[in-house]
């Protein structure tokens, strides 16, 4: 939830998350003191001055051409008047969040703050933001409560609202807060699948506490596969935009002033620069309304715990690659099928697959109470195995 909860990753790939080397931060502000990561930036070799002022191409044979109408200047003043209607669109929509926590440090207790950011998506005070932003996290050493407060704070407005939790999903990193009160602006929100490498882009939220900065950039890719050490997936956006502590929840926004992502990663290290992840806005819609109805998603479960077995495991117990299942919960889907403990998991619907990843990937395409074909290993034959998706609990 703070970026003293610094996460190894590796991007687009599901399969070798314990090896990475970079790290991935949530932007909250620290709970118990951000951390302030400096990175060098290399400079690029100088242009001498008169490259820069020759009207002349030449080639490398030597071969002089005359080029004309080439610019003295070039005019921002579109850029810039783009970059203020976005901006001002969209800041009536985002707010500060502040949150207080106690913080248990060998057995002792202590208040901490940190701070994120929100987006309003009704005029009647719902608000999405991050799930990290008001969430618990643990560490060997300290134990972090779930919020005992949260803060909000509007756009151009000195009045502070206490918010409460309506819902959180942990899988999306996504949250609802919501405060009393009526006419408020929402975001309007835009379409990311039709967002191109290269488009103009505003972050807008409320970095290290500075309420409403925005800083722009644009989008430099599409799709990124983000996987945590922890083994937690994220499909998002990447952009340049300068994001900081505390922009976590925050909206990402196109020159429309439509909100087209929900910030939430960002690379930090020696020698990175500008790296930044949201959450595609498409992929926040059917999650804020399951939320706001439910308290929660409502997924399809199967029920097992498993663990990947890699090839040299396989190998070393003379079983095929897949998904060992360690566990099987009581009262799911898996229980009341033929599945057992120890077997193992080669393919889902004919789908070979070969972690856990990939098997909820294909699950959570499924509805509750659907059935899936599982093709597992026992005892040196393979055989299918139905099981009925229930509600994950």
């Amino acid at each position: 939830m703070d970026d003293n909860f610094y996460q190894k990753f590796d991007v687009e790939s599901r399969k070798s998350s314990n090896s990475a080397s970079n790290i991935l931060v949530p932007f909250i502000s620290g709970v118990l003191g951000a951390t302030l990561v400096v990175g060098t930036c290399f400079g690029v070799p100088s242009i001498r001055s008169k490259l820069l002022s020759s009207n002349e191409v030449v080639s490398n044979s030597s071969i002089v051409t005359q080029v004309s109408s080439i610019p003295t200047s070039v005019s921002l003043s579109n850029y810039s008047d783009t970059a203020v209607y976005a901006a001002n669109k969209v800041l009536p929509s985002v707010v500060g969040i502040s949150i207080s926590y106690n913080v248990s440090v060998f057995g002792m207790t202590q208040t901490a703050e940190a701070s994120g950011s929100g987006v309003i998506i009704t005029n009647d005070g719902y608000i999405l933001t991050n799930n990290h932003v008001v969430s618990s996290s643990d560490s060997s050493y300290y134990q972090v409560s779930k919020a005992t407060k949260i803060t909000v704070s509007l756009y151009g407005s000195e009045e502070k609202y206490e918010a409460t939790i309506v819902g959180t999903d942990e899988q999306t990193d996504l949250a609802i807060i919501k405060i009393e009160a009526d006419n408020l602006t929402p975001a309007e929100l835009g379409d990311s699948s039709s967002l191109k490498v290269g488009e103009f882009v505003l972050a807008i939220g409320n970095p290290l506490g500075l309420d409403t900065s925005v800083t722009s950039g644009i989008i430099s890719a599409l799709g990124r596969n983000v996987t945590t050490s922890d083994g937690t997936a994220y499909h998002v956006l990447q952009t340049d935009c300068a994001i900081n502590s505390g922009n976590s929840g925050g909206a990402l926004v196109n020159s429309n002033g439509q909100v087209i992502g929900i910030n939430t990663l960002k690379l930090a290290g020696t020698g990175i620069e500008g790296v930044g992840f949201a959450i595609p806005i498409n992929d926040t819609i059917d999650v804020f309304e399951q939320l706001i109805k439910h308290g929660k998603v409502l997924r399809p479960y199967v029920g097992i715990t498993g663990s990947n077995l890699s090839e040299s495991t396989a190998k070393r117990y003379n079983l095929p690659v897949g998904i060992y299942v360690e566990d099987i919960s009581e009262n799911s889907g898996a229980y009341n099928s033929e599945l057992r403990k120890g077997d193992v998991i080669t393919a889902i619907n004919g789908q070979s697959i070969t972690t856990m990843q990939e098997l909820n990937s294909i699950k959570n395409e499924k509805k509750i109470g659907d059935t899936i074909t599982l093709t597992i290993y026992r005892s040196g034959e393979y055989m299918d195995v139905e099981i009925t998706l229930t509600e994950m609990p």
